[in-house]
This record gives structure tokens, sequence and C-alpha cells, in this order.
């Protein structure tokens, strides 16, 4: 049978530095390399046993990588706050200094007031909400945006007003009237990425503003809901998260006389045109 690699008490479920092993005597290069340990970044490593969460990545990156006036920012932070973020997806960072590229990094340039930056009981230095959701406004295209703010702004850790009044104080600087379109556009009430981008998405195509998840009335038993719905002409949207587990819903019935589109996120992708489209052609059949 095969020797099992070498794994160190003093390393057991840890991120650590491989030098640092290596210069303590702890492990070996070759030991360094074998199953026992996964590579996270360039010369940081972490205990296979351990599950890599992205926020074990952002803590790996403030520990080891990151200058001292350096802060986890934009789809990072917005994953430390709440909103939904890929485990192994590029760590965002901002600094003023030079640093990086860096595999596993996307590096932001640009000095960050200490008033928007928080330090988390975990040690990891992260921008404010506020400011998170700044730069979120400057560096994503609108409806990745709103659908992360959005989640922040459910999970109360912003609210529409603060983000208003941020931007305001802010006239001027490089994307101030971003977060001011951002905050008009985000809205507690959505429950998921794909509601939110196609909302802000028919929203910046001129369609009139919907009622989220609106309660269809359709007599005894379940009611039916709506992502997104205009009672007045009887239309309304379902989003069906093809990712996502499917969930027992209530159809709309015939005879309730509602024109019902099912939207897709690979259609949303693929087919926004035509999304519009029969939206507006119901829009104006039922005006």
């Amino acid at each position: 049978m095969p020797k099992p690699p070498l794994r160190p008490q003093e390393l057991s479920r840890r991120i650590f530095r491989g030098a640092d092993a290596v210069r303590s005597g702890l492990l070996t290069p070759a030991q360094l390399r074998s199953t026992a340990w996964q590579p996270l970044f360039r010369g940081v490593y972490a205990d296979r046993a351990l599950t890599i969460t992205h926020r074990l990545r952002c803590l790996a990156v403030v520990d080891f990588l990151l200058p001292e006036d350096g802060v986890i920012a934009g789809r990072s932070a917005a994953c430390l706050y709440g909103a939904p973020y890929e485990a192994d997806g590029l760590v965002e960072v901002l600094t003023p200094g030079r640093f990086g590229p860096m595999a596993g990094l996307l590096v932001h340039r640009g000095t960050v007031p200490d008033k928007d930056v928080t330090r988390r009981t975990d040690g990891i230095r992260v921008t404010t909400p506020q400011r998170t959701c700044w730069d979120l406004a400057r560096w994503l295209d609108l409806p990745d945006a709103v659908a992360l703010i959005d989640v922040l702004t459910t999970r109360r850790v912003v609210s529409t007003a603060a983000l208003a009044e941020y931007a305001s104080a802010r006239i001027g600087s490089p994307g101030w009237n971003r977060l001011l379109k951002v905050a008009k556009l985000a809205d507690p009430a959505a429950r998921s990425p794909l509601e939110s981008r196609l909302r802000v998405r028919l929203a910046l195509a001129g369609l009139p503003a919907p009622v989220l998840h609106y309660v269809v009335e359709a007599g005894d038993g379940p009611a039916p809901s709506l992502e997104l719905a205009w009672p007045q002409q009887r239309v309304g949207v379902v989003c069906d998260a093809e990712e996502a587990p499917r969930r027992v819903r209530v159809p709309v019935p015939d005879d309730a006389d509602w024109t019902v589109l099912t939207v897709t996120a690979s259609r949303l992708a693929e087919d926004f045109d035509g999304i519009v489209a029969e939206l507006r052609t119901a829009l104006r059949r039922r005006r």
C-alpha cells in the first residue's frame, strides 16, 4: 500500500504559506506537493480536508498576500456581506499601490479612505457596504450590479436611501451617477438574481415598472404567484432558474385570463429581444 502523505498537526485544517512550512521543517518541497495539500494562490496552501469557501480565500489573501493598505472589495466584499458568488471566483481587491497581477485575484487600483473600510471579526479588511455598492456600480454591468445589491438590501446590509445619500455626497466623482441609478433600480423585494437582472433590463428597455411577486386570485386552493406582473393588463412573468432546485409552482389557471411568460437564465442571455417583443405585444393587446 502507498504510504499516506505526511500531515503535521500544526498544519491540520489550516491555510499557510508554503515557504514558511518548508523553512520551519514541517514539510519538504516534495511533501508540500502531495495530495494532503491544495494550492490556493501562488505560494499559499490549505489542508485538503478544509472546505474552501470564498470567505476562506479572502482570508488567505488578506493574511498572506495583500499589502497593509489593500482591502477586499467588489463582488468578494458583497459575498462577505451575504451576496452569492462562486467559492472559486476571483478574489477582488482594491489597493492604492502596485500589486499583482496574480492568478486567482482581480486587482483594482485606487485609494480607499479609512471611513470606507471596516475590519471583520475574522480579521478581513473589507470595504463598507456603501463603498462596496459604489464599486459594484462602477465595475459591473448595471443588471449584474443591481442583482448583487438587491441581495444586500434584502438582507438589510444597506438601504437604497443610504446608497442615494452616499452617491449624492460624491457628485463629480467617477461612478456617482451610476450608483444613483442603481439605488433607484434596486428593490429589497427581489428574490433571485435572475429576477433582478430581468427586471433591470426590462426597465432599461423602456417597459413600464412591474409589480414584484404578485399573487393571482384564483378561487379556492393555493394561489399562483408571479415574479413580475402588470395586473391591469393581466400580464405576468415567471422566472425559472434552471440551475436552482425546482420548486413546486402553482400555475395560473387558464380561466384566470392571464398571459404568462416563462423566462429562464439561458433565454435571458440569448433572446432578450424576443422577451421584450413578447411582453410589449401582450401589454399592448391587453391595454
